[in-house]
């Protein structure tokens, strides 16, 4: 992997930790200080790893804490790159990601926040803001969405993830086959390998679960903890149906009558 500029000779993970700062906490009964990953008042997560995968079930609160990543490293919470802001969202009810940014402290060493902050729900925006930017500066644009949707996110991503940076990735196999899936994971591990690439990621992917080298972790209603591919629930579920398929759905289609 090339890359245009080094910002540093230092390896990758350059943020090194984030945590919480009770005394700037207003209402701990407030989302998103109520989740239980702040149950216990001392948040605090520690990356050691050049990728950093964080798992769960939707409604625990991975993309609000994604989106605070985001915003301590300065991207805008709609996602794209540094000095983007891609939506207008001054009417937002939901800023619960910026708004936990403000009780949170990271810990960079170096702080290097060059990269992108992909979501996957405002990836169109972003492309069309990508696509207006390069109009107005009379160059081609990326025109990322001439492409299918998931090869849009591919050569968005082939594009993008190539310099040293932080790269934070909300939910990026949305819109990508299993086969895409494997490309994206390759993409990762060239980056991981690079040693200038940090990259953390909210995922629902197995496959992308499996990422050789990364370190996980599961946020579950006990908080947050270091967890294995193969105790994830994703992982036993997918191995549960693929061992019998039809015994699964059975069990997971039944409805009790009574």
């Amino acid at each position: 992997m090339a890359y245009r500029k080094q910002l540093t000779r230092l390896k990758a993970p350059y943020l090194k930790r984030i945590l919480i700062e009770p005394a700037r906490v207003a209402d701990w009964e407030k989302y998103p200080w109520n989740l239980p990953i702040f149950r216990s008042h001392d948040f605090e997560l520690e990356f050691t790893t050049p990728i950093t995968i964080i798992v769960g079930e939707n409604g625990t609160g991975k993309s609000t804490l994604l989106e605070a990543i985001g915003a301590l490293a300065g991207y805008d919470e709609a996602g794209g790159g540094k000095g983007y802001m891609p939506i207008d969202h001054s009417r937002a009810i939901d800023k619960s990601g910026a708004a936990l940014a403000e009780t949170l402290r990271g810990h960079w060493l170096p702080k290097v926040t060059a990269g992108w902050f992909f979501r996957a729900e405002s990836f169109y925006s972003v492309a069309r803001y990508l696509d207006q930017a390069a109009l107005d500066a009379h160059e081609a644009p990326p025109d990322f969405l001439s492409w299918s949707h998931g090869e849009g996110f591919i050569r968005f991503f082939e594009e993008r993830c190539r310099k040293q940076g932080i790269y934070i990735l909300d939910e990026p196999e949305s819109a990508l086959s299993p086969t895409r899936q494997i490309e994206l994971l390759k993409m990762l591990r060239r980056m991981d390998l690079s040693g200038t690439a940090q990259v953390i990621m909210a995922t629902h992917s197995p496959l992308l679960m499996a990422c050789p080298g990364a370190r996980l972790f599961r946020i579950s209603r006990f908080g947050l903890d270091p967890t294995g591919f193969h105790d994830t629930d994703h992982f036993r579920m997918m191995r549960n149906f693929c061992s019998d398929p039809d015994g699964f759905l059975a069990e997971a289609l039944y409805e009790d009558e009574a």
